[in-house]
């Protein structure tokens, strides 16, 4: 696919850091197969209502895509539809804000039908607030016999555009709630099972799904599918979910969930509610973060605001320092909760497991059980759902010394020979 080539351009506003926003809108320009070729900035106090930019910028806009020749502009922020209009009217180029950029890309990445709704969903929001009548098409009141006055065309045929991107957002909204009651039920069948679930979380292109794939290599089934990785925004939509099952009998469910990005419109945030729900429900979040990123705190704040606004709280958590082979700091290390770590190096990847399997399997404990030789089926139990460490046989029975899950224990608690230990 051939290349676009555009301009980028930005207002410094009152407390915006106008260099990230720039060095963001670049890299998400570039998901989405463009090339910047130039850039104009503005500071302003705040947004010209009309144009958004000043009027000598926004003739100045129109000479650089001349000189360039795009036809192309990109706005770092999202603007007002009147704002968008006069702009292009002003300067005869095709304007795409921030937003817009956006959704674009999510339409382009989206796979399965569950992502291709939501995205949809979220561009007929976009659209609906947008909705306008060309200048062929004004809202005129025409005069008819008898004193009563007709619709004109334009208003008509706004109207029925409205209703029939309304009509295609309950359709949608439909649609999406009948998967998520599968979803829910898929979900409820891994609860019932009692296995731990773990979300990774996280800005786009940190490394999520670099680190997911090097446990399911680990630790995953032989059959089990990689997850998409590319070192570009958004390379993902999907929340792809994975079982993880360790040596000791330990098992997980893994989930690598769709990136953020510093406002996020909130179209999106609202339609990917329930790709986000494995968040939702997760026993523990591992956040992933770039640490080789200058605005990587940043980062952080952009996904822990955007967790809260997804109804995502107090849930543990761990930081996850990716990348650290990248930013040239010691690698891997442990302090507390807080790992650095490259998602290509194994020893991380085995320190970022021991990390995980302290915080979701601290209701495990530790005992010896003597079991009578006639109740063997309680020795297949804990040799297929516990970590035996020892076993051992006496004239009395099958003594074993296992981990296992603080309900298992309860259950079994009449064969303790020595008590539990944490």
């Amino acid at each position: 696919m051939e290349t676009e080539q555009i301009l980028i351009a930005g207002l410094e506003l009152p407390g915006v850091d106008l260099e990230y926003n720039m060095d963001e809108l670049a890299s998400l320009v570039a998901a989405n197969n463009m090339e910047v070729v130039d850039t104009l900035t503005q500071k302003l106090e705040k947004p010209n209502a009309g144009t958004y930019f000043g009027k000598g910028k926004v003739q100045e806009l129109a000479e650089m895509a001349t000189a360039h020749d795009v036809s192309t502009v990109v706005l770092s922020a999202e603007v007002t539809p009147s704002q968008l209009t006069n702009l292009e009217k002003e300067t005869g180029l095709h304007l795409i804000d921030r937003t817009g950029l956006i959704l674009e890309i999510f339409a382009n990445r989206a796979r399965s039908k569950e992502a291709k709704l939501q995205v949809e969903l979220a561009k007929s929001q976009y659209q609906l607030a947008r909705l306008r009548t060309s200048s062929s098409q004004r809202l005129d009141q025409q005069s008819a016999g008898g004193g009563y006055t007709n619709r004109g065309t334009g208003e008509t045929k706004l109207e029925l555009n409205r209703r029939t991107v309304r009509d295609k957002i309950t359709r949608i909204n439909r649609e999406l709630k009948e998967m998520s009651t599968a979803a829910d039920v898929q979900s409820k069948q891994r609860d019932a099972r009692d296995i731990p679930s773990v979300a990774l979380v996280g800005y786009t292109n940190t490394g999520k799904s670099t680190t997911m794939n090097g446990l399911v290599r680990m630790f995953g089934r032989s059959d089990e599918k990689q997850v998409f990785e590319k070192d570009m925004l958004f390379a993902t939509l999907d929340t792809s979910v994975r079982k993880l099952t360790f040596a000791d009998q330990k098992e997980l469910i893994l989930s690598d969930t769709v990136g953020f990005v510093s406002d996020l419109p909130h179209q999106l945030v609202k339609a990917f509610r329930s790709t986000l729900a494995e968040a939702a429900k997760a026993d523990l979040l591992v956040q992933v973060i770039d640490i080789s990123d200058p605005h990587y705190r940043e980062m952080m704040e952009t996904t822990e605001k955007t967790l809260s606004e997804i109804g995502v709280t107090d849930i543990p958590m761990i930081y996850a320092f990716n990348k650290a082979d990248r930013a040239e700091i010691a690698y891997p290390t442990l302090d507390g909760k807080e790992i650095t770590y490259s998602a290509k190096q194994l020893q991380s990847l085995e320190l970022l497991t021991s990390l995980i399997k302290k915080q979701v399997f601290n209701n495990y404990v530790e005992a010896t059980f003597l079991i009578p030789f006639a109740e063997g089926q309680v020795v297949d139990f804990l040799n297929g759902n516990a970590n035996v460490k020892e076993t051992t046989y006496t004239e009395n029975g099958t003594v074993i010394t296992a981990e296992l899950k603080d309900k298992d224990y309860n259950r079994l608690e009449h064969y303790v020979q020595t008590p539990k230990a944490k």
